[in-house]
């Protein structure tokens, strides 16, 4: 048996980078995936795919109605849920004097409260399947990075969301991890623009090795190994895969 065969995953987030592979390893694993996003013409094309009875839905994280929706009408057509992986993000960078407020409340809206939104209805689900949760975080919500004052602060949130549902859940048996990537080679990523007069030392700090950027897939391996039973004594855990960024 494959390590999720008879378990449903939502992933959100999934039309690409990250989000895609994760659901395309959950799908290899033999779960039965969601796939949600935004841009729903990719969430689709991930499902197809998937394949595997892999389905796809259309998803503003940051609506917490919609989010609702979601989960229980995936938790209503398969009968269960098992995990569910927030991975849907946004990215910005700039002078924090530079940072306007309807910049930050999207930052904080899509990467922090679009977590909780999904989080609190999956919860009484997720506690009667004894499944679990993992967080996609980043590097920049583990140590201070320039130019990103909104991304880092809604990072640093998913951490410390992700430690206090995993003490608040154990006894629940309900486990909630966090993985922490570095440098990833996604679309996000490569359309990401920096201030014309950044600090070279600054950005330099947020490297050990220069250019060194992993493969969605890689990501996805630890959140998935996160999300099986080869991790079930670890919860409250934000695993950095950053190539020694943070060590």
């Amino acid at each position: 048996m494959a390590r999720f065969d008879g378990r449903v995953v939502i992933v959100t987030g999934s039309a690409s980078g990250i989000g895609q592979a994760t659901a395309m390893r959950f799908g290899e694993d033999g779960a039965t995936v969601v796939c949600a996003d935004l841009n729903a013409e990719g969430a689709a094309a991930t499902a197809d795919k998937i394949g595997n009875g892999a389905t796809s839905v259309a998803l503003d994280v940051s609506d917490p109605v919609a989010a609702e929706r979601v989960v229980n009408d995936t938790a209503s057509s398969h009968g269960r849920l098992d995990v569910l992986a927030n991975v849907a993000g946004i990215l910005q960078f700039g002078h924090a004097t530079d940072l306007g407020f309807e910049e930050w409340s999207r930052v904080i809206g899509v990467n922090l409260t679009g977590v909780f939104n999904m989080i609190r209805p999956a919860l009484p689900h997720l506690i009667e399947s004894k499944g679990n949760i993992v967080n996609v975080a980043s590097t920049a919500g583990l140590n201070g990075q320039p130019y990103g004052a909104a991304y880092s602060a809604s990072k640093g949130g998913v951490v410390l969301l992700t430690k206090s549902l995993a003490v608040e859940f154990a006894k629940a048996g309900v486990r909630v991890n966090a993985v922490c990537p570095g440098g990833v080679d996604t679309p996000l990523v490569a359309n990401m623009t920096m201030p014309d007069d950044v600090s070279g030392f600054l950005v330099a700090r947020m490297e050990l090795v220069r250019g060194h950027f992993a493969p969605p897939s890689d990501i996805a391996s630890v959140l998935c190994f996160l999300a099986s039973d080869d991790a079930r004594n670890m919860t409250g855990a934000a695993v950095p895969v950053d190539y020694g960024m943070t060590a």
